[in-house]
């Protein structure tokens, strides 16, 4: 018995073999879809970008409208991002080796930058590393000194600590195997970004709710104060038939 499970132990073997030899051709193959149709979306990207550029602080809405991303968001970070004009994500020509990320920036009052990168790079080991560009901030705007302070944003109606500035993600090449952001950007908002620019404010829409049943009460008040006013009527008219009747009982005494 012994000898027959050792014998199906080692035919086991073989076969996951021969599935571990199949999935790699599978790889291989996908990865060569995925370079293909890469570049042929390329132009469509291009297009694309031209016509958010007509579109002003398309980037930092969306931002702002990503949960994870709007996180990561302080007070400043929002108003610097206010000048990011273009974003662009490009993976590699082989799609395995990395990504880069670039953020086009109008002439603003922090940095002398008008493009921003980071990549990220795995090595034929597998090895992830990140770098990138080195922001020159303007004398006393360096957004990654500030100290955490806790804030009243009127934006969010709630008093909230500061987070980490945004821009730090920039000198952050500490785990760069597992980058949220880079991740998010690339895999989440780069694809389809106009769905996150297109998200209502929830803001507005609790306004509007609070607007809404301010109407029903009034509406209901004056419903209150008509129905009033025809008992007040039903009232008078009792009294002027009263009356009426009181004056014709004179007459008949006469």
């Amino acid at each position: 018995a012994e000898k027959e499970q050792q014998e199906a132990i080692e035919h086991i073997d073989e076969v996951q073999n021969e599935i571990d030899r199949l999935n790699e051709q599978a790889s291989e193959e996908i990865l060569k879809v995925e370079q293909k149709y890469n570049k042929l979306r390329q132009p469509f990207f291009q297009k694309r970008s031209e016509l958010i550029a007509k579109i002003p602080n398309f980037w930092v809405t969306t931002f702002v409208n990503h949960p994870q991303v709007s996180a990561l968001l302080g007070e400043e970070d929002e108003e610097a991002l206010h000048y990011l004009t273009r974003v662009e994500v490009t993976e590699f020509e082989d799609i395995k080796s990395g990504y880069r990320i670039d953020f086009y920036f109008d002439e603003n009052p922090y940095f002398e930058n008008k493009v921003l990168s980071k990549e990220f790079h795995l090595n034929e080991s597998g090895d992830p590393s990140s770098k990138s560009t080195e922001i020159k901030w303007k004398s006393g705007k360096d957004l990654t000194k500030r100290s955490s302070q806790t804030q009243n944003k009127a934006s969010r109606k709630r008093q909230h600590e500061e987070p980490e500035s945004f821009f730090t993600w920039f000198t952050d090449h500490s785990d760069a195997g597992a980058d949220e952001l880079g991740e998010v950007i690339k895999d989440d908002i780069w694809p389809n970004p106009l769905q996150y620019y297109l998200v209502p404010d929830m803001d507005d829409e609790e306004g509007e709710g609070e607007e809404d049943d301010d109407d029903d009460e009034e509406e209901e008040g004056l419903e209150d104060i008509d129905e009033e006013g025809d008992e007040d009527e039903g009232e008078e008219d009792e009294d002027d038939d009263e009356g009426e009747e009181g004056e014709e009982d004179e007459g008949e005494d006469d």
